[in-house]
């Protein structure tokens, strides 16, 4: 664990995951670059940081623009000093099918969502690999692993950051770099996205059940940055059954979600026929709208299996305990 405070930057920072892992790494003591494109929702987010402890720094960047995601990079590191951490997180998405969606949505899904993680992660690595230090740490999804429908720009953009993420740790071990790469699997999480998205469904949208709050995940975050040669960190009892899911049913999941994916990403609430999304424009540029989204009732503030898979030694010790246990007892009654 880190004692000093170290550099950090957070793209997708001014609300949902971005914003509580910005306010989690705070608590440390943390120097934070927050980046994103929302003015009034940035001002608010380093608000947070500076209450919880921490340092600030707000950047207004669309991260599909490599140019600014470069200059970004820049200023962070002259007025922050040099980049420890760089977390990708920004994300945009479109909720619905695909003969419904546009190739220009797909465009910009794909360039904000996976092409800005290569945009970072390149920012990252111009100045990490030289000093031959540093982590960047991806946000990937379950649906990384397995697409569900309405959701194909997100899980298509999902799936480009797990091969990218793959090739890239393939190129530093061919390295011996000591630059570290980890990938935080994330179930659905109650963020503000889902009042943002553009729509072409008919209700509102929710996140597919069980529903995680965004501290949740913000927890997965902090601990991977602690744990530097963590390959993946799997956040949540759904992510894991998706993925292991997928390997070994591919099939069985594929009729599953044909038959409930459409309902379990709608409530019953009609879509307005103003509403307004945040694919071009970012909604929160005036007026901050928090961290996370209307589903606060709904959200699971803690994970079981996040707490077991970052205390690995535990769970071994107690399964050995328990075996050795349940072997004398055996032993006992014979």
């Amino acid at each position: 664990m880190s004692t000093t405070s170290r550099v950090i930057v957070i793209t997708g920072g001014s609300a949902g995951v971005g914003r509580a892992t910005a306010v989690a790494f705070a608590r440390r003591g943390d120097r934070i670059a927050l980046v994103a494109r929302g003015r009034a929702g940035l001002e608010a987010a380093a608000e947070e940081v500076r209450a919880a402890g921490g340092t600030a720094l707000t950047i207004v960047a669309d991260v599909a623009d490599p140019e600014a995601v470069e200059a970004a990079a820049a200023q962070v590191e002259r007025e922050l000093g040099p980049i420890d951490i760089w977390v990708n997180n920004a994300m945009a998405a479109v909720l619905g099918e695909v003969a419904d969606t546009t190739a220009e949505e797909f465009r910009r899904v794909t360039e904000v969502t996976y092409l800005g993680t290569v945009h970072g992660t390149q920012a990252a690595l111009r100045r990490m690999l030289p000093r031959d230090r540093g982590h960047v740490i991806l946000i990937g999804s379950a649906l990384a692993r397995q697409g569900i429908p309405l959701q194909a720009t997100y899980c298509g953009a999902k799936h480009a950051i797990q091969g990218f993420f793959e090739s890239l740790r393939c190129e530093l071990r061919h390295r011996g770099s000591g630059v570290g790469l980890t990938i935080v699997q994330l179930p659905g999480m109650n963020t503000t996205q889902f009042s943002w998205v553009r729509l072409h469904v008919p209700r509102e949208p929710q996140p597919v059940p069980p529903i995680y709050a965004p501290a949740v995940a913000a927890r997965a975050v902090v601990w991977a940055a602690d744990h530097p040669r963590r390959r993946e960190v799997w956040v949540g009892a759904p992510t894991v059954l998706t993925i292991i899911g997928n390997r070994c049913a591919p099939w069985l999941a594929e009729r599953y979600l044909a038959r409930t994916g459409f309902g379990s990403q709608q409530t019953d609430t009609p879509a307005a026929p103003d509403r307004r999304d945040y694919l071009e424009t970012p909604l929160d540029d005036r007026e901050d709208h928090g961290t996370t989204g209307r589903f606060t009732e709904q959200a699971h503030h803690r994970s079981p299996q996040l707490w077991a898979a970052t205390h690995r030694a535990s769970v071994a010790a107690a399964t050995t305990l328990a075996a050795a246990a349940g072997g004398a007892w055996s032993h006992r009654r014979g």
